[in-house]
């Protein structure tokens, strides 16, 4: 099996980076006019700052309002919008990057993506997640490149919630223990090839700058201001977790998260922060250290990421619905079956449970 690493073209961060959007895009060559798949926030922060940076660099321009979910029904509503188009723009949270990677696909068109928070690993990848209308996991779907320009704009990072930058903590606190488990068991990773040792260190990377400087940058949020804390986890979540996860693997804590999304009190929760629980049911299934356990307890608590069911709205949660979560998370062709063992849906059952026990130890103590 080849190793095989993968990346943006061209990754670029930091703060009112958005004032040279289009001297980026057009330093790459990408053609005009650009359709721009937008959030809410990102059309209510950004509109007079693309106005600008894109008129300066000789672009016309449409925006498109994200109408909320990566589903089939909005990517073809995205494709009609696209038609003329030379270059797609996502500017917002994941799922909107998610959307705009898969219209452009489908229209072999470039696209650059401006997540305008922190809140997951989405936006280096060359892959989307689709949800059915209703928000459930539906499907992975991959591209055969990555995005031609990632920026990052940190300052507006800065603005968002600081819950939205814990959830981004949360995605990435799974890449370095998905990596790993992969590696060691010499799995495909997300672009079919074997995971590189680069992979790995900017996956290993990833985890120790959460640690070091997560509840720094959960302060820099709270204020609403730029600090080099906050530009080292924006890199974290964005580009080492981006990196570390595609070109290494995911494993069980991803899978545990689409488990997680038919029950319908999760629905209120971020993708990361039902990832962070998906990375302690891992632990659980892998048998991991009490040190390890008390490492990302802490770090969980301290940037309030969810460590017990409670935490993602399901304090009394059903067996019947815990068996549908099980069988969901252990589904044909789900990542959790990268781990070194075979994993079946009862013991998925029993780690969530056990992990929903340690969590809630670890309030107590």
């Amino acid at each position: 099996m080849l190793s095989v690493f993968c990346s943006p073209s061209r990754y670029t961060q930091g703060r009112h980076a958005t004032e040279k959007l289009g001297q980026e895009m057009s330093g790459l060559g990408l053609p005009g006019p650009i359709l721009i798949v937008a959030g809410r926030s990102a059309k209510s922060l950004l509109t007079g700052i693309w106005r600008t940076t894109l008129g300066e660099a000789g672009y016309t321009y449409k925006v498109h309002d994200f109408a909320g979910e990566c589903s089939h029904t909005e990517i073809a509503r995205i494709v009609a919008a696209a038609q003329g188009a030379g270059t797609i723009v996502g500017a917002g949270g994941g799922k909107v990057l998610d959307a705009a990677r898969a219209a452009a696909a489908d229209l072999g068109l470039p696209v650059v993506n401006c997540p305008t928070v922190a809140s997951s690993d989405a936006p280096c990848s060359a892959l989307s997640v689709i949800y059915t209308d209703e928000g459930l996991v539906q499907e992975y779907r991959f591209y055969r490149k990555n995005p031609d320009l990632v920026l990052v704009d940190t300052y507006v990072v800065a603005q968002g919630p600081p819950r939205l930058l814990a959830a981004g903590m949360g995605d990435a606190l799974a890449t370095w223990f998905e990596a790993r488990t992969c590696a060691a068991g010499h799995v495909k990773n997300m672009r079919g090839g074997a995971s590189t040792r680069s992979a790995l260190a900017l996956a290993e990377l990833c985890y120790r700058t959460l640690i070091e400087d997560g509840t720094a940058a959960m302060r820099s949020v709270s204020g609403k201001v730029v600090t080099p804390a906050l530009e080292r986890i924006v890199e974290a979540n964005t580009l080492l977790s981006g990196l570390g996860f595609e070109s290494s693997g995911l494993a069980a804590a991803h899978a545990v998260h689409n488990g997680l999304t038919v029950a319908p009190p999760t629905h209120d929760f971020f993708h990361g922060e039902k990832v962070a629980f998906g990375v302690i049911v891992q632990l659980v299934l892998e048998g991991a250290s009490r040190a390890q356990f008390d490492e990302v307890f802490r770090f969980s608590s301290s940037v309030g990421l969810p460590i017990t069911l409670a935490g993602i709205g399901c304090a009394d949660m059903p067996r019947e619905l815990l068996r549908q979560v099980a069988a969901r998370s252990t589904a044909p062709g789900e990542t959790i079956h990268n781990e070194p063992f075979e994993v079946t849906p009862a013991m998925v059952e029993d780690a969530i449970l056990a992990a929903d026990a340690a969590g809630r130890h670890a309030i107590v103590t």
